[in-house]
Parts: C-alpha cells; sequence; structure tokens
C-alpha cells in the first residue's frame, strides 16, 4: 500500500482528520520541522484502531504527539504517520467527592492549561504544579511532568491505554514506577484517558500558590520564544541548567537556535532556526558535559526524523 493509498484509505474511514505531508512547524512549539508523511487528528478509539492497522500493513512507522510541545522534528520531516488526540480524548468529566477526593476523568488530548483550569474552577487542588507547562495531559503522563519535587503521577489512580493489536487497557497508577520523567508506561502503549485524584481546598489558596509558580516560571523561563522546555534531564542530585550554565554555555548560538541567557537548559529558536541547529548545540552541550564532568546529559526532547534518535510513542 502506498502512501497515497493510505491517505486515501484513512480519509474515507476516520472521524477525525487526516493531513498529507504536513508540515511540522506548524505542529511543533519550536515552530521547526519539515512535512511527514501523514499526520491524523484521531477523534476516537475507532480512528486510533485504523490508523494502526494501516501503519501495520505499510510496515509504516509511527509517533503520538500532545501538541509538540518537547518534541523537535527532522528539517526534511519523516515518512512516517503522526498522531494525536482529539474529539473524545479531549474532554473532562467530574466524579462525586468520594472521601477526601474528586476522581477527575480526562482524556489525554486535553490540553494541560485548561485541566489545571477546570480544578482550580471548581475549587480542586493537587493540580498547581502544572500551572505554565505547555502540551497535554497524555504526554505529561508520559513523562509524568512536574517540578522537580512533584509529579503528575502522584494524582493518578488509574490510566486507559491503547494497546495495538489487544485493544484497552485498564492500569492502576500504583503498578507504575512514576520515576523522574518518566512513567513506566509500556513502550507501544497509547495512553488515551486518565483518573486523577483532586482535593476539594480553598479557592483562594488553589490561585495563591497558582500565581506563584506561574511568576517564578515567567521570571525564569523564556516563554516568550519559541522553544521545547527544558531540553535535558537533571542529573541524579544535580541541575542540567547549572551545569551547563557554569560552562558559560548561555548565549552560544549556532544559526538561528540560541541556548537562553534567561535558563541554560532551554535552547530558543530566534526566528531561523532549524532543526540542524538546536541538535549541533545539544550535541555540543552533551560533549562538552561528558569532557569535563563524564555526565552523559540525557534529553528530555523528544526526536522524530533522526536516526541516532528513537521516536517516543
Amino acid at each position: 500500500m502506498a502512501i497515497l493509498d493510505a491517505y486515501s484509505e484513512l480519509r474515507g474511514s476516520l472521524d477525525g482528520n487526516v493531513y498529507l505531508d504536513e508540515p511540522m512547524n506548524r505542529r511543533t512549539s519550536y515552530q521547526i520541522g519539515g512535512p511527514v508523511s501523514l499526520f491524523v487528528e484521531c477523534a476516537s478509539v475507532h480512528d486510533l484502531q485504523v490508523c494502526l492497522t494501516v501503519a501495520a500493513a505499510e510496515q509504516m512507522p509511527w509517533a503520538v504527539i500532545g501538541r509538540g510541545s518537547n518534541l523537535l522534528v527532522h528539517d526534511q520531516g519523516w515518512r512516517g504517520m503522526v498522531l494525536t488526540l482529539t474529539g473524545q480524548f479531549k474532554e473532562i468529566v467530574l466524579g462525586e467527592v468520594d472521601g477526601a477526593t474528586v476522581p477527575l476523568v480526562a482524556g489525554s488530548g486535553v490540553i494541560l492549561a485548561n485541566l489545571v483550569q477546570t480544578a482550580f474552577k471548581n475549587g480542586f487542588s493537587g493540580f498547581e504544579f502544572a500551572v505554565g507547562i505547555p502540551g497535554t495531559l497524555g504526554g505529561a503522563l508520559v513523562m509524568n511532568a512536574g517540578t522537580s519535587t512533584e509529579g503528575i503521577g502522584a494524582i493518578v489512580a488509574s490510566l486507559t491505554v491503547y494497546r495495538p493489536e489487544v485493544g484497552l487497557l485498564r492500569v492502576q497508577g500504583y503498578e507504575l514506577p512514576w520515576e523522574y520523567r518518566c512513567s513506566g508506561i509500556t513502550p507501544g502503549d497509547i495512553i488515551v484517558e486518565a483518573e486523577l485524584l483532586a482535593k476539594p481546598s480553598n479557592v483562594a489558596q488553589i490561585q495563591g500558590r497558582m500565581e506563584a509558580l506561574l511568576g517564578r516560571r515567567k521570571a525564569t523561563q523564556p516563554l516568550n520564544k519559541p522553544s521545547a522546555g527544558s531540553v535535558f534531564r537533571n542529573p541524579p542530585g544535580d541541575s542540567a541548567g547549572a551545569i551547563i550554565e557554569g560552562l558559560g554555555f548561555k548565549g552560544y548560538r549556532v544559526g538561528g537556535a540560541e541556548v537562553s541567557s534567561k535558563h541554560a537548559n532551554f535552547i530558543v529558536n530566534n526566528g531561523s532556526a532549524t532543526a540542524a541547529d538546536v541538535l549541533a548545540i545539544i550535541r555540543e552541550i552533551r560533549h562538552r558535559v561528558k569532557e569535563e564532568y563524564g555526565t552523559e546529559l540525557q534529553t528530555e526532547v523528544q526526536f522524530i526524523g533522526f536516526e541516532e534518535t528513537k521516536t517516543t510513542n
């Protein structure tokens, strides 16, 4: 089956939309990236089933993304299928009070900022740490997003995942390790929904904490320029940003990409950056850190279209 045949089959079979040769510079927060063969907005579990069946028949690689907020796509794009979750995956349902908590069920396509605001407006705490974090709930869950002391895994009661060739499965939150920037989700599983535990609380206190955290992010992170957030994971007991800053990388440039002068663990797009520019900086930083400290920095940023890296589904 050729890509055009796959495109035609998907167009006639999906609840969501499918795009051919979709430029990824308009699908990522970096505003960088060439076209992917097929970009699919999956609006239902049925859409996921159809897309993965077609991908398997074509032996086409695939990846699931949220809003592309921690993603770098090759300048030449990728001959693969990129899926993003919309439609029924963007729903939020509040349950009844059960003891000291309230179950909040949300699809993995929900924008994280919308989830935080929904909890706040209904007087529920537990989500304040996520204020200002871009992307979707699904991406936050996969990466156990949060601060240096809090991660979203702490409020997960259960996850519903779609496993190719198997179907929907329920995973209890306690069954996962929830390590730093890692949920432990089985590779290839797609999170479609999460049951989160919200706690009724004082709205003024929730607002105060949210404002403090957002103010801190605005003061320390270059939110006014396109980026993919923190590039590197913190090594155990240390700060990647502090290490990189200590080596004098703030302001370091390659082409249109630059290590932020505000936070050394951010590589920003000054308006003309290419994926090659960003990758060159990543390689140089990793080389210098390894040379000076013997530490191999690991990236938080995910990659699509690069031979030396693997795509996280």
